[in-house]
């Protein structure tokens, strides 16, 4: 692509009235293209390292199978262990189970789109979340708007009540 093509911009990205400013080269033909054609992905991975998956599978005494996942309407899914035996126990009322965490781990890019919140502290409501959250500035590079950014966005606003940044900077 000749440089002659590549434009200085500033977009504003409003999600849900919340606005970041996106200060970065981009292509022409590419600038409105990273939030496209969005799907649904795989968050799990089978790793030992990595944020835990928040879901937890129940086991009824008197199930036929118990085999993790063998029925889908056993799943709970919540914060942590203790939120999600008080769902258990609501869901299952009157009944015997255990329950396990699911083993798996959730792929990088949803784990990395944590980062703004998880390095703060959270879930836990701490002292540096409510001071430092939300940051001012991302940089970051073009390539990865969509597979980093755009999961810091959603889950900065769904988990932590805001964007996680006011600007994104290339």
């Amino acid at each position: 692509m000749p440089l002659a093509n590549l434009l200085y911009h500033i977009l504003h990205f409003n999600f849900v009235a919340r606005s970041i400013a996106f200060v970065m080269f981009i292509y022409l033909y590419g600038r409105d293209r990273w939030l496209e054609n969005i799907r649904d992905w795989c968050i799990s991975r089978q790793l030992w390292w990595g944020h835990r998956i928040p879901a937890w599978y129940v086991t009824l005494d008197d199930d036929e199978m118990k085999e993790i996942g063998s029925y889908h309407d056993h799943w709970v899914v919540a914060r942590n262990e203790e939120d999600a035996l008080a769902e258990a126990s609501q869901k299952f009322s009157g009944k015997k189970f255990q329950m396990i965490q699911d083993p798996d781990v959730l792929d990088t890019w949803f784990s990395s789109g944590l980062f703004p919140l998880s390095v703060l502290g959270w879930p836990d409501d701490t002292d540096d979340l409510r001071v430092f959250y939300p940051t001012s500035v991302l940089e970051t590079g073009h390539d990865i708007l969509f597979f980093w950014v755009a999961r810091m966005v959603m889950l900065g606003i769904k988990l932590g009540g805001d964007v996680p940044f006011r600007k994104v900077s290339k």
